[in-house]
């Protein structure tokens, strides 16, 4: 494995995302936006507002950088510039690594000025730390980047890539505790979600809101998600949608 390699191809996605100012509206400016309706939709009820604006804080990067993932590396595929790389010396794994590496760093700029305007200009407060509820927003967004690159592989159009959102990411925000604590639950769904990535992350989102309980297991968990979900794309990854 090169580093070099690696660093290269991430460099080549920035430098595309630089020069695409719609992508880059979509990816900043998109959760700002839903975060604001969000605060004005609630202005009357502050409480719910409070308790509801933390968990979506990750929940909406989550969302932007799946989208933005699966039909970037589909793009990849369908205009044959993968086919072309993988006849120089670069694996799969090098390029899954050097998109993660570039849409992590894109990940770490979104989910911090998000959670900057959150937690700044629209006023929400929590009682644990803001650096840790900054972390867990930007591990939401590289889980929401590693999930769009593996169903990227599975998708023959951009429009079957966005297909993806509703079938892979809303049944996770139903059974993640986030609209009904999971204790609730029917014992099959509580069981099914504890299979479910974003479990964890609204799990950890609810503990450093209220500044009580752990997340160390927590991001252990999401970690695990988050490296087997990338060695699953670069498993599956073609070289070009037929």
């Amino acid at each position: 494995m090169s580093i070099r390699r690696i660093w290269g191809t991430a460099r080549r996605i920035l430098s595309q995302l630089r020069h695409d100012p719609r992508t880059i509206a979509l990816m900043i400016l998109a959760p700002v936006l839903l975060m604001t309706i969000l605060k004005y939709v609630y202005q009357n009820q502050p409480m719910v507002f409070q308790r509801v604006a933390a968990s979506l804080l990750g929940i909406f990067p989550m969302l932007v950088m799946f989208l933005i993932t699966s039909v970037g590396t589909l793009r990849e595929r369908t205009s044959g510039t993968l086919e072309r790389l993988l006849i120089l010396p670069i694996t799969k794994l090098e390029f899954i690594l050097g998109y993660a590496k570039a849409f992590g760093i894109a990940a770490l700029i979104q989910a911090t000025i998000v959670s900057s305007v959150a937690l700044g200009p629209l006023g929400l407060k929590i009682a644990g730390s803001q650096i840790m509820l900054i972390f867990v927003a930007i591990f939401d967004a590289l889980l929401g980047m590693a999930i769009g690159i593996f169903v990227s592989s599975f998708a023959k159009t951009e429009f079957q890539a966005v297909q993806f959102l509703p079938a892979v990411l809303f049944p996770q925000l139903l059974l993640s505790g986030l609209l009904v604590p999971r204790g609730s639950m029917p014992s099959i769904l509580r069981i099914i979600s504890d299979y479910l990535p974003l479990t964890y992350a609204v799990d950890a989102t609810q503990k450093v809101v209220v500044g009580q309980g752990s997340v160390t297991r927590d991001f252990l968990i999401l970690a695990l998600f988050l490296f087997g979900l990338l060695a699953a794309g670069a498993f599956t990854l073609k070289r070009k949608t037929k």
